[in-house]
């Protein structure tokens, strides 16, 4: 296993063709794509043919950065996927992502897979700004990100082609700035 980042409870790796399953599965659930397309299943082919090897040339094209497989310590099951997903047009900006299965909700995952991933690209990857957006109405998620620290900056409205129940409210956006990190870090 090609350990990126290890957590308490969490080991975050790279992914590797092997994860197709895993993937298809956990995109599967209407539940964890509700707030991503409205619930409908990513097809196997395009898991497969198009998202993991975009994933997995990530590693090449941008070292330290890109979407790591998120699996339990303690008994080594798939829960899901962070990211950490370098700004083209930003230097020195970096996107946090994260997508659990439903069996991991509640558990206190996303925030510390997110706080480790936050702390890394600071403390290691030279960043100084990271962001996260979700739907305005994606309650769970936005707690995540104030859980990690980042604080709301914006409500922005895009047009999708898709339109999903609550995109009338639009989208959300969350930001933690290097300041403000090792502030958050001395003070505790």
């Amino acid at each position: 296993m090609d350990c990126y980042l290890e957590t308490a409870r969490l080991i975050l790796r790279r992914f590797t063709a092997d994860d197709v399953d895993a993937l298809y599965d956990l995109d599967a659930d209407p539940a964890v794509t509700r707030y991503i397309n409205g619930g409908r299943p990513t097809p196997r082919e395009q898991v497969r043919d198009e998202l993991l090897p975009r994933w997995l040339a990530q590693y090449d094209d941008s070292p330290g950065f890109g979407r790591w497989a998120a699996v339990e310590k303690a008994t080594g099951a798939f829960l899901g996927w962070f990211a950490l997903t370098a700004e083209p047009g930003e230097p020195g900006t970096a996107e946090l992502g994260y997508r659990l299965c439903r069996a991991a909700w509640g558990r206190g995952y996303a925030t510390e897979g997110s706080r480790a991933l936050v702390d890394k690209g600071f403390a290691e990857l030279g960043l100084r700004r990271v962001t996260a957006n979700t739907m305005t109405v994606n309650a769970g998620s936005r707690r995540v990100m104030e859980k990690t620290g980042l604080r709301f900056l914006r409500t922005f409205f895009l047009d999708w082609p898709d339109q999903i129940d609550g995109g009338e409210h639009g989208d959300v956006e969350y930001e933690l700035r290097y300041d403000e990190w090792v502030t958050g870090r001395t003070a505790v």
